[in-house]
């Protein structure tokens, strides 16, 4: 049984581009909460920016 090329493709299209807006949206949060080491780290490691992003924000 063939799975139909288009609708797997487009499948990974989407689930790419819902991965990209997660992933700026996500290191933009953790750079206004004062995390910016965090946002360095979270570049070759994307888990470090959904942290930066759910703790709170540094105290100035």
């Amino acid at each position: 049984m063939l799975i139909p090329l288009a609708a797997s493709s487009t499948s990974y299209i989407l689930l790419g581009i819902i991965w990209f807006v997660l992933l700026v949206s996500l290191g933009v949060i953790t750079l206004r909460k004062g995390h910016w080491v965090m946002f360095i780290i979270g570049i070759f490691i994307p888990l470090f920016w959904i942290i930066g992003a759910v703790i709170p924000p540094r105290e100035a």
